[in-house]
């Protein structure tokens, strides 16, 4: 399939700070592609680049067969942003900073109403469109905010961290339009820490961790290479942990011992579970579950707070 964003060797630095370390990947027309990574691993940096706000320092970056820095006008033309904060006018009415947005493409006026009629039926926020964004709930805001960027009907769509804030209802209803567009055609670049979200909407993705690509794949791909197809949660006390810490081998691929849980890696959690009573050990709790992207994400880039 044609690739509409092209990385050799990507890097930036902001004087002695490497924010993105000689990165390679490919977003392919029509999918969508995500950067997965904790707070400074330079995914926001990488969406900087493609969007033509930050230059690359080394390497080739291509945006829709265009050399960003050269051709960053056309690029920004060709290309729709939902940034990570909301910047919209407050003071304006939601169809009006849809039109303030439309004007800056040169859209004529009726082609502009028109298509502004559509993105607010298609984000659900037609009955709002002479209110106040001031009145607005985050969840709108965020969906104007989706609206917006893609009033030129963007080949590619930039969304950094597109439901940070909002709570459950908001962030499937927008998930809903994302898959939707996706559906369209269209082609979307987004950053999360959302595991669960990443599942939901990416195609394919690239973990960062440290400036650096760590893994890559389909969310299916990544939980087959870097997982068990199990995980066996249990609640034990303190004496049973001991006890449990010794009647491990040849049980389980990997263990984790968290502070108020052990995480046990199998591949068939309730005959793990079966094996574990046989040897003596007594559970306050199990919980048998399907290993998903958050145990790759937290495997590959460790559980440590960064600030």
């Amino acid at each position: 399939m044609e690739a509409l964003v092209t990385a050799r060797s990507l890097t930036k630095r902001f004087g002695d700070l490497l924010a993105v370390d000689q990165i390679d990947f490919e977003v392919r027309r029509a999918e969508a592609f995500g950067f997965l990574g904790p707070n400074g691993a330079g995914k926001t940096s990488t969406m900087r680049m493609i969007g033509c706000t930050s230059p690359p320092t080394e390497g080739k970056l291509s945006v829709i067969g265009m050399n960003p820095v050269a051709d960053a006008s056309e690029i920004k033309r060709r290309i729709g942003v939902v940034p990570q904060i909301d910047n919209l006018d407050i003071e304006l009415t939601v169809r009006e900073n849809l039109e303030m947005y439309a004007r800056y493409f040169d859209m004529p006026r009726a082609e502009a109403s028109a298509r502004i009629d559509e993105l607010l039926a298609f984000v659900q926020l037609t009955e709002k469109a002479d209110s106040r964004v001031e009145a607005l709930s985050g969840g709108m805001k965020r969906r104007l905010t989706i609206a917006r960027g893609l009033v030129n009907q963007p080949d590619l769509v930039l969304l950094d961290e597109p439901t940070t804030g909002l709570d459950p209802q908001a962030r499937h209803l927008v998930w809903d339009r994302l898959y939707r567009l996706k559906q369209r055609g269209a082609t979307l670049i987004i950053t999360t820490h959302y595991m669960d979200e990443a599942e939901q909407l990416c195609d394919r993705l690239v973990v960062m961790d440290k400036a650096k690509i760590v893994a890559s794949g389909s969310p299916r791909e990544l939980i087959e290479k870097y997982c068990t197809r199990e995980v066996l949660e249990l609640r034990l006390a303190d004496d049973e942990r001991d006890r449990l810490s010794h009647s491990l081998d040849g049980l389980v691929q990997r263990a984790e011992w968290l502070p108020d849980r052990v995480l046990l890696y199998t591949q068939t959690g309730e005959a793990t579970l079966a094996a574990v009573h046989e040897r003596g050990v007594e559970t306050l709790t199990a919980l048998v579950r399907r290993a998903s992207l958050e145990d790759v994400f937290l495997t590959l880039t460790g559980r440590s707070l960064i600030e």
